[in-house]
């Protein structure tokens, strides 16, 4: 049995010598290497805080002490020591452990975050409550990645936390140099100097060597000698970066050294007043595959082999990759086309355009909002920004989108990677918003590409729109054939007309879900059931008046779209209809005004309904049910039978 197999809890820690707390870190690096690659996650952050972890729960008493993790994705060595372990084999998985903190799982997750920079604001929030309530008996500690310091609201928070009465809060700037890439900005540059700029590390190290070879007082000799370094370090980097804030500033700290870290944590425990610990880890810590990883460490893996770190299988080419090389061309062809991303420029495929275009790439950092509003400089300079983000990201900068973007009538193009259901990553990183909240921005222009050749299409007409914004939105995961239209009504692309003429259902397929939207009329026509007339919109926002006019034509408009039912594009359309006194019933489907747990697209999407075989029973309910219904009776029997 390993020391893993026998901690039921962060308690159990104290048990443990020195040596026991060493081995703990090889196991729980060895069980994240073979448990993390079978499901997929965040492998390379996890790597990299073992320590960091266990010394956080050496020296603070979780639950009491409430441990808020920047961003969630660093918190599986923290599930670990709190007795999760046995539950790693359904990590990410329909009724599994999250990937991201889960107050449903366990009392030691306070907080369900997964985006970025949030942290520090729920510490002030809680360490503020507790000073109303007259709490003193615990500490509130906040993990914060150096990516997540790029996010302007981590400086907010850190201006009122500095501003507040002395509180107990301690700040662990968890210090890798990346978020999912390298750090970028003025922040990453001065926490570099701060890992260059000290020459007391070598003297730090060469007296650890000699204090630890001390018979029983080798330890105490070392503390003694890191207190030391902490006056040396104060005269070689003054740290005006957080000291001019007021806040009290130790570091930086070796990461990795299980005793210089809890020394440290013990010193800001102690402090009367926020205090920020300032620790360097390596993403990746232990494992050749990600530490070889120049991208991003292993950051974000599907499932791979273990011992190589290479993928079990080949996926499809990915949406992502087809979006890559058609702006890579548009870039050869425009020279006013630029790219930003925020923090993720391989994730959101940019690292071709930024390899044929030199300097046309602006990494911005965990910043939409900045993103969004830079851009719209960029384009009253002349220039047309692309701006390619995970859909779920688009709502922090929803402000911007609207007062910036298009309040000015800005040339540019968001691009939404990860749109609509994803899965496995949870309720904060489905994209099922998208479509809704975008549908109040005036002049604003939304296309959802099916496939390959309908995303290459409508990304070429995005950037050549030069009198607003844009954008255009597709999911996650393997992009499907081309499904080529059989028609044409005005701008809308007619993708299939099943039954005989005149075709009583029009079925509005909203990008990625037109796959489910054809096989749901092949069904339905199967049964002998009313004609289908199934379109593409592929603008989808706002409503093209052809369709309006298209659904004069049918008895009943059925629309599907993988975001949520409420203010979508079925809801757009409905109101289209109304406006023009189209009285034709509206159908909508799609994502209830609900979280979605964790599971897998397919998954998922069979749970709301959007698959072909459940579209095609809940259509021909519906048409069932219209009144009168010109089918004859023994037409509806069979229809209403295979409901």
């Amino acid at each position: 049995m390993t020391l893993l197999d026998t901690l039921r809890g962060p308690h159990d820690l104290a048990r443990l010598n020195r040596a026991q707390l060493t081995r703990l870190c090889l196991e729980i690096r060895e069980f994240l290497i073979d448990r993390v690659p079978r499901s997929g996650g965040h492998l390379g952050p996890n790597l990299g805080v073992v320590e960091l972890t266990l010394a956080l729960h050496l020296e603070f008493d979780s639950p009491r002490d409430a441990l808020l993790f920047d961003t969630g994705h660093q918190t599986y060595v923290h599930k670990l020591l709190t007795g999760r372990a046995a539950e790693f084999g359904g990590l990410r998985e329909h009724g599994g452990l999250s990937g991201y903190p889960s107050r449903a799982e366990s009392a030691h997750d306070h907080i369900e975050n997964s985006h970025a920079s949030t942290a520090l604001s729920y510490a002030d929030g809680l360490t503020k409550a507790d000073a109303l309530a007259g709490r003193t008996d615990r500490h509130v500690v906040a993990v914060v990645g150096d990516g997540a310091l790029t996010g302007g609201m981590a400086w907010e928070a850190l201006n009122n936390i500095a501003a507040a009465a002395p509180r107990n809060l301690v700040i662990v700037v968890n210090d890798n140099g990346r978020s999912y890439a390298p750090t970028v900005g003025g922040l990453a540059e001065h926490l570099g100097r701060l890992r260059t700029t000290s020459a007391y590390e070598q003297v730090l190290r060469a007296g650890k060597r000699a204090a630890c070879g001390i018979p029983v007082a080798g330890e105490a000799v070392y503390r003694g000698l890191h207190g030391v370094k902490e006056g040396l370090k104060d005269l070689a980097a003054p740290q005006a970066l957080f000291g001019d804030l007021g806040l009290k500033y130790l570091g930086p700290v070796d990461g990795h050294d299980l005793t210089a870290l809890r020394a440290a944590l013990v010193q800001a425990r102690d402090f009367d007043g926020p205090v920020i610990v300032h620790a360097l880890t390596r993403k990746g810590e232990g494992y050749g595959p990600a530490e070889r990883d120049e991208a991003d460490r292993f950051h974000g893996i599907g499932v791979v082999d273990p011992a190589t770190g290479r993928p079990r299988t080949k996926g499809g080419r990915s949406w992502t990759s087809v979006f890559e090389e058609e702006l890579t061309g548009i870039g050869h062809r425009r020279p006013d086309v630029v790219a930003l991303t925020a923090a993720m420029r391989g994730p959101v495929g940019l690292d071709g355009f930024a390899a044929e275009h030199a300097g046309r790439v602006f990494d911005v950092g965990i910043a939409e909002q900045h993103a969004v509003t830079s851009a719209v400089g960029m384009s009253m300079g002349g220039l047309h920004p692309v701006i390619a983000l995970y859909a779920t990201f688009l709502n922090r900068a929803f402000d911007q989108v609207l007062l910036d973007a298009a309040l000015h009538k800005a040339a540019l193009t968001l691009v939404l990677d990860r749109a609509g259901v994803t899965g496995d990553d949870g309720p904060s990183h489905n994209g099922v918003w998208d479509l809704s909240v975008l549908q109040v921005v005036p002049g604003l222009r939304v296309a959802a590409p099916r496939d390959a050749a309908t995303l290459r299409a409508e990304l070429r007409e995005a950037v050549d729109v030069r009198d607003g914004p844009t954008v255009v939105r597709f999911p996650k995961g393997a992009v499907p054939a081309d499904i080529p239209a059989v028609d044409r009504y005005g701008p809308l692309d007619v993708l299939a007309r099943t039954g005989t003429a005149p075709a009583r259902i029009l079925l509005v397929a909203v990008g990625a879900t037109a796959g489910a939207c054809l096989g749901a009329a092949a069904r339905i026509d199967a049964a002998g059931g009313p004609g289908v007339t199934v379109v593409d919109p592929r603008w989808v926002t706002p409503v093209d008046p052809a369709l309006v006019e298209l659904a004069r034509e049918h008895r009943l408009v059925v629309t599907v779209e993988d975001n949520s039912r409420t203010g979508g594009v079925g809801s757009a359309i409905a109101q289209a209809l109304a406006d023009a006194d189209v009285d034709v019933p509206v159908r909508v489907h799609g994502v209830p005004r609900r979280f979605l747990e964790h599971a897998s697209r397919r998954l998922i999407l069979g749970q709301l309904g959007l698959t072909e075989d459940e579209l095609a029973t809940s259509i021909r309910s519906a048409y069932a049910r219209l009144a009168p219904c010109p089918v004859t009776a023994g037409r509806l029997t069979a229809l209403t039978e295979g409901a």
